[in-house]
């Protein structure tokens, strides 16, 4: 990679570390689900005028809006809200990739090598680490909600793969419009319309600069930066990237919220990195290789052809930011 990419690489892993400090600041302004829904409107409205028309089956883009946009960010949304700490929410996020193998394995049939088992082992030694720190520091229902809101997320990756967006601007914008309504409904029924009123009647600058921040430059630029980055390079260079979203998640959450980093955690940080970095990086093996299909005629000279959706699947465990689901890589990139 050249260093310029290197450093937009960077900087898009910083925007998403530092993105939990920002919710955690806009939890003091808006109730969780209408923060969240609040954030999918702003990124949708303008952009979902500017990108063109959706380029995937809708079916798709409402089965991730509601497992990205509506479990995934209402839990996690919700989870901070009752007490998990913002740099130990963007730590434990990242198991996502382990839920995101996980699923790939039930629902494509991808079959795991031994350095992913491996790695999906270590991280979840890592949270089993997590959780002796915040039963003994915080509240474990804020945690429970945030390891729940990462299985959505794999839930949503493996989904997006099966979707193979060709478009990753175009889609994540798209996505953004199918969380508005259900997250507002559930505002309304669970949170009440009193205190939703009144947090918008309370808005300020505030309020104003963090739902920018987390709908316009986590969203569209980080997530649009990313696909930009994997459509020029293998998704084994740009993947490993997105290791130093706890990094900058926990250090800016003791910079500026003054959070503790208690041994504990700087444990379970180095096992769940060093989990997902082992689970993510693994190499893949392609599934036509692992379940090779036998020519229903023998005496057909031709080479069988490749299932169609072999390739974009092949890395379905890459990380990406927390704020997005994996973008599937160019097939001439991942071959190089």
């Amino acid at each position: 990679m050249r260093p310029a990419h290197i450093a937009l690489a960077a900087l898009v892993a910083a925007l998403w570390g530092v993105n939990f400090v920002v919710i955690e600041i806009g939890l003091d302004h808006f109730p969780p689900l209408l923060f969240s829904a609040l954030r999918f409107l702003v990124a949708a409205l303008p952009a979902v005028f500017l990108v063109g028309r959706p380029k995937v089956a809708w079916k798709w883009i409402v089965a991730v809006g509601l497992a990205l946009g509506v479990a995934k960010f209402g839990l996690l949304f919700t989870g901070m809200d009752v007490g998990a700490p913002a740099g130990l929410s963007s730590l434990v996020l990242q198991v996502q990739a382990v839920f995101t193998a996980l699923f790939a394995f039930a629902a494509l049939g991808e079959r795991p090598g031994r350095l992913t088992v491996l790695g999906m082992g270590v991280a979840l030694a890592g949270i089993g680490v997590a959780a002796v720190d915040e039963g003994t520091s915080g509240p474990v229902t804020g945690f429970v909600l945030v390891v729940a809101a990462a299985a959505c997320w794999g839930v949503s990756n493996v989904l997006t793969r099966r979707a193979a967006p060709p478009d990753p601007l175009n889609w994540i914008v798209w996505v953004s419009t199918v969380p508005v309504l259900p997250l507002l409904a559930l505002s309304l029924l669970l949170e009440g319309p009193e205190r939703d009123l009144a947090a918008l009647r309370a808005l300020d600058w505030t309020g104003v600069g963090v739902i920018l921040y987390v709908a316009w430059v986590t969203t569209v630029f980080g997530f649009g930066a990313w696909g930009w980055l994997l459509r020029r390079h293998p998704a084994s260079s740009v993947a490993p990237f997105s290791l130093l979203v706890p990094v900058f998640g926990m250090s800016s959450a003791a910079l500026f919220l003054g959070e503790e980093v208690t041994p504990l955690r700087w444990a379970a940080a180095a096992l769940l990195v060093g989990g997902v970095a082992l689970t993510s990086l693994a190499p893949k093996t392609p599934k036509a290789l692992e379940t090779p299909e036998t020519p229903e005629t023998p005496e057909t000279p031709e080479t069988p052809e490749t299932p169609e959706g072999v390739a974009d699947t092949a890395d379905v465990t890459d990380v990406t930011g927390p704020l997005v689901p994996t973008a599937p890589t160019a097939p001439t990139a991942r071959r190089t």
